[in-house]
Order: C-alpha cells, then sequence, then structure tokens
C-alpha cells in the first residue's frame, strides 16, 4: 500500500511557523480565539523572531499587537539565563495611555498561560521584593504619564524589578533617565514602536531619539504602523540596521490595494445640521442587529463634555453612553475605556481624535463622524475602529449638501473612496429634527450649566472647522449660523468674530430672562445670585471696565470706516507674514503632508472644472 502524501500545511497556521511556537503560546493563542494568523502576523513573526529588523505598514485592524508581542515574549523566554535584576531586556513604545494599556491587557492574557511568568506577576506584599524565578519569565511593567509620579514608577521597577517595559515615551524616559535602570547590551534583546507615525504626529521625536540614544545599537527593533511618513523613515535610518521591510495590503475587487479590512462598509449620508443627531438616532434604532459597539466623533474636547449630556438624554434606554477625550483627568480616561471595552450591554463611546488610532477596541460595529476630521488622514483611522479582525463593521460620516460634498471626491483622489448610504429606513424628517431640538433645548434652558457648555463648545467647534487642511471644501463662510445654532440646541449663539457683521436672530426665535436662567448645582447659583447683587450695587456713576471698554469701543466707530481700507491693507500683510512663520515652523514632514492636501483639493478643483467645460451647449428650448 502506497504511503499517505503529507497534505500541504496552511502557510497560516500557528503550527506552520518556523522556528515553532511554544505549546503554551498556541494553547493561548487558541483560547483568544485566533483559528489562524493574520497576513501582517503571518510576515512578521518569523522575521521578527529570526533576528531581523522590520518595519511594518498594515490596514489598521490588522492583528499588529500579537505580530509583536508574540515574538518578544519568545526572544526573552529563549535567553540561555535570566535578566539580572533591574535590567530591562525589552521596551514597548506607545503613543497613547489607552494604546499602551490595550497592549499591556494583551500581554497579560498572553502570559497567563506560561506558568513561571503567571506565577512571577502575583501581587507582592507591601514590604516584599520579587524574587527571581529558576525558570525564565516575562515580567512587565505599565509606565503611563498621569496616573503615577516617576518616584511611583521607579519604586515599583526597584522591587518587581520587571524585564519588559510598556510606555508613552515621556514616562518612558523618565525611568530609563535613572541610574538605577539599565538597558546594558548583555541584556536588551529588542524595541518597539507601535503606531510609529503618530509618535511622531504627537511630537515625540525628541523623547525618541533621547531614548534610543539609551539604548544598545546591538539589538533588534520593529516599527508598526499603519502609514510609514518620511519622518518614520528618519527612525528607520538611526535605529534600525538593514531592516526587512512588510507592507500588508487588503486588494478590493477591483484588484485595487485598500487601506481598509474588507469587513468594512464606509459610507456617508448627505444631512443638515439639524438632522445629524436625528440621523444618528435614527441608525441605532433601526440598524439589525443593534450595534453593540458604537463611537461617535466630534471636532473637540469641548463638544464631547457638551454633547455627553445631550445625547444621554436623547438615546434609546438601552443604551448607555461614555465620554473619552484627551483633556479628562487620566484616572477619568483609564475608567471610561475600561468601562467601554469590557461593556456587555449596547454603548456608545463619544470621543476625539484621541480614539482614533491604534485601539483595537473589540466588537465595534458602528463609526460615526459628527464632524468630519481636520487632518485627513485622520479619517481612515477613524473608520478603522470597525470592521477588525473579519468582523463586518459600518462606517459612516455626516456631510452637509453643497460644498461639503467636494470631500468624497477629494477622499477617492486620496484613494480612500466612500460610498452613499442606501438605507431607506435611516430618513429624517424636519418634524424629526424639530422634535430632537426641542429636546436638547429643553435640557437646556433645565440647567444654565449646560448652556455654558453650550457657548463654549460651539466656540470651540467653529475654530476647529475652520482648521481643516481642505479650507477650500469646510469654508466659515458658507456655514448656516441659525441652522448649526438650532442643531446644537442653542438657546442664544455665542459671541464670535465670525457673526460680527451677521444680521440674523441671535436669539435663535428663544425667550428667555437670563436674569431668571439658573445653576441646577444650588452653591453656584447662589454664587450668580450674589455676583448679580453687586452688580447692581455698584455706583452708576463709577463705569465697570466693561462699560469703559464699551464706550472706547463707540467713539472709536466714527473711525472705523475712514481706516477701513488701511486695516484691510494690513489684515492682509498680517495673514501673510502669519502663513510664513507657520510655514517656516513646520517640519519637513509637515510642509509635505500640506503640499500633498494643497495638490489633492487642486486636482478635485479641477476636475470639477473639466466636468462643468464639458457640458455641451445644446441650444435654447423653442
Amino acid at each position: 500500500m502506497a504511503p499517505e502524501i503529507d497534505k500541504k500545511k496552511d502557510p497560516r497556521a500557528w503550527d506552520a511557523l518556523t522556528p515553532p511556537l511554544a505549546e503554551w503560546i498556541l494553547d493561548a493563542i487558541a483560547a483568544m480565539g485566533f483559528g489562524r494568523m493574520t497576513p501582517v502576523q503571518a510576515s512578521t513573526i518569523p522575521l521578527f523572531m529570526g533576528n531581523k529588523d522590520v518595519v511594518v505598514e498594515a490596514v489598521t485592524g490588522s492583528g499588529k499587537t500579537l505580530a509583536f508581542l508574540i515574538p518578544v515574549v519568545e526572544k526573552l523566554l529563549r535567553l540561555e539565563e535570566s535578566i539580572k535584576r533591574h535590567h530591562v531586556g525589552a521596551i514597548i513604545v506607545s503613543p497613547t495611555r489607552e494604546l499602551a494599556t490595550q497592549i499591556h491587557s494583551v500581554l497579560l492574557s498572553l502570559l497567563a498561560f506560561h506558568g513561571p511568568s503567571a506565577e512571577a506577576l502575583q501581587p507582592l506584599e507591601e514590604d516584599e521584593k520579587r524574587k527571581p524565578s529558576p525558570a525564565l519569565s516575562v515580567v512587565p511593567q505599565l509606565l503611563l504619564g498621569g496616573t503615577t509620579t516617576p518616584a511611583q514608577d521607579l519604586s515599583r521597577f526597584l522591587k518587581n524589578s520587571p524585564n519588559l517595559l510598556i510606555s508613552t515615551p515621556g514616562r518612558l524616559l523618565e525611568l530609563l533617565s535613572s541610574p538605577h535602570v539599565h538597558c546594558p547590551q548583555s541584556s536588551f534583546e529588542v524595541l518597539v514602536l507601535d503606531e510609529a507615525d503618530r509618535l511622531l504626529d504627537l511630537g515625540f521625536k525628541d523623547d525618541l531619539q533621547k531614548i534610543l540614544g539609551r539604548l544598545p545599537k546591538q539589538r533588534r527593533t520593529g516599527l508598526f504602523s499603519a502609514s510609514v511618513s518620511e519622518a518614520v523613515g528618519e527612525i528607520v535610518r538611526v535605529g534600525l540596521r538593514n531592516p526587512v521591510k512588510i507592507a500588508v495590503k487588503v486588494k478590493s475587487a477591483a484588484g485595487d490595494d485598500k487601506r481598509t479590512p474588507a469587513s468594512l462598509q464606509m459610507s456617508y449620508l448627505l444631512t443638515q445640521p439639524s438632522h445629524k443627531f436625528p440621523a444618528l438616532l435614527s441608525l441605532l434604532s433601526q440598524l439589525d442587529p443593534t450595534p453593540q459597539k458604537t463611537i461617535v466623533y466630534l471636532s473637540t474636547c469641548a463638544a464631547v463634555d457638551y454633547f455627553q449630556h445631550i445625547l444621554s438624554a436623547l438615546l434609546p434606554s438601552q443604551f448607555s453612553l461614555l465620554p473619552l477625550h484627551g483633556k479628562h483627568p487620566p484616572n477619568v480616561r483609564q475608567k471610561n475605556f475600561s468601562k467601554y471595552i469590557t461593556a456587555v450591554t449596547p454603548t456608545i463611546l463619544l470621543t476625539t481624535d484621541v480614539a482614533a488610532r491604534g485601539l483595537d477596541i473589540p466588537q465595534v460595529d458602528l463609526v460615526v463622524q459628527i464632524d468630519p476630521p481636520s487632518d485627513p488622514k485622520v479619517f481612515l483611522h477613524r473608520c478603522g475602529r470597525a470592521g477588525r479582525a473579519g468582523r463586518k463593521g459600518l462606517s459612516v460620516i455626516f456631510l452637509q449638501p453643497g460644498r461639503e460634498e467636494d470631500y468624497i471626491p477629494f477622499l477617492e483622489v486620496r484613494k480612500t473612496p466612500i460610498s452613499l448610504l442606501k438605507r431607506p429606513e435611516i430618513s429624517v424628517t424636519d418634524e424629526d429634527a424639530k422634535l430632537v431640538i426641542s429636546k436638547i433645548r429643553k435640557e437646556v434652558l433645565a440647567d444654565r450649566a449646560l448652556y455654558d457648555k453650550g457657548q463654549r463648545a460651539f466656540v470651540s467647534w467653529m475654530k476647529a472647522y475652520s482648521k481643516h487642511q481642505a479650507s477650500s471644501i469646510f469654508r466659515v463662510a458658507d456655514l448656516d449660523w441659525t441652522e448649526l445654532g438650532n442643531a446644537w440646541g442653542l438657546v442664544r449663539l455665542p459671541k464670535m468674530p465670525e457673526l460680527k457683521k451677521w444680521e440674523g436672530d441671535k436669539t435663535l426665535g428663544v425667550k428667555i430672562n437670563m436674569a431668571e436662567y439658573a445653576y441646577k448645582d444650588k452653591a453656584r447659583e447662589k454664587a450668580r445670585r450674589v455676583a448679580m447683587e453687586e452688580e447692581k450695587n455698584k455706583d452708576p456713576y463709577v463705569p465697570s471696565e466693561e462699560a469703559i471698554r464699551k464706550r472706547k469701543e463707540r467713539e472709536a466707530w466714527s473711525h472705523k470706516h475712514e481706516q477701513q481700507d488701511v486695516k484691510e491693507a494690513r489684515r492682509e500683510k498680517k495673514r501673510r507674514k502669519r502663513e510664513a512663520e507657520r510655514m517656516e515652523k513646520m517640519t519637513e514632514e509637515e510642509k509635505a503632508n500640506e503640499k500633498e492636501v494643497q495638490d489633492l483639493l487642486e486636482q478635485v478643483r479641477r476636475k470639477r472644472a473639466e466636468e462643468e467645460n464639458d457640458e455641451e451647449f445644446k441650444g435654447f428650448d423653442d
């Protein structure tokens, strides 16, 4: 009888790797539910384990975290002897606290299957010090700025003697500056920079250079990113030796390279500002099955602070809402992020671009961009929070009809095509919008604190809108202030330079006695009343600073018309000077990005002009 021929092994099977993974890692991966390697894991793990420096560029949601964690752990556990106390064997650098926490969490899930490491990670008594394990183990330490002090981090390091550090750049540099922390050639194995382009976008370049200067040159280094920019190229030249570049892309049905997972549907919806939140509510209630995890993006921290209260009053009862932005205290950010990723009921994360990059939040079904991002590069990263690891996901961006529609061909030029959301059940009428606006105003009128938040949020939103890199598409001059004020549920528009010459109704048709408009918080309302009384009892013949300022403005008014031309010339001169100064402060990468955006906008303008010129004159009607 002829011998049975072995079937060819699946190249993406975990047990097909050479060198083979340890049995406990295979058990851990199976328990995590990863049946096969993703393309980025299959391409990266063998090279990174095989003593190659790697630069990995892969679409968002492609499994990069395990692609570097497995080689790092394997390298530390295959050493001939344990790393000495207070010596570091590996470092993973992340741009944000949330991403660093997430990497640490995945690592702990992995190490739970390795007996010696799991034992070494057992909590110590207050005065006890970690004793070296007779078997090789991995002991990580998470370093996050704002959650602990540098002294507390050092104390924990000296007590636990970790051999793997996961950190944001600033806090890592502080720890490495201590004479008690050692990264010698004899023990240091590997450095990983996760979301490397984001590290540089956030201004960590100097810190990274200093960190690299404290590490031995004979090491393995991995750079992982959704896009490799020129600035990342500089780090590659300085910190890596003959790296292997791995670019893993997804093919569309047409055969073109895609920059997002195939399981993600990217769509847009043309909607007036006052219809945006009704459309969001319609999406949440009409989608089947109901989205379990949703991320809603706003452009500013102040907008999140305002709409977290508004949306909580509007959402269907089965949804809970959690806010997250960069100005939250670190403990609040950590608590809300942890609540979101562990939620087992339908939950919405209301956030800014702080949650746009790198975070592998499990089971995100829906991403809604109420505001388009100022930086076009961030658009893809926002979308990519959904549709990860093969799970179906939907991303929707709301655009106003008119000039904002140019964002669609603009994204096409950037090889990021999006399609119209074709769901007849997701429809909003003017009556729906009026009902939502009245509900928002009811909340605002019930507490003056919400009025204050709304005023700050609207001003911050307008500033963000004016700073869009695609400024010819998102133009402040085209905004309908009444429509926007109603969409936000404001009871009056804030004082802004943009509204000085606007002749519309700044009260938005809402009659309100500001003297009686009270805060819900009793202490705050009492303080307001006291301040009002003091103002009333002032000597009317002694003008206040505000009155003096207004008088000066009135006196100057008569000269304004005569000096208008001079002022306009000065403004233009100052604008050119500011632009020159801005360009001068830019890095080469930022200048290149600016040029790229302007070139893309020019392409869109040319395309539209050509389409208009192509319209053939067919004569007058009879």
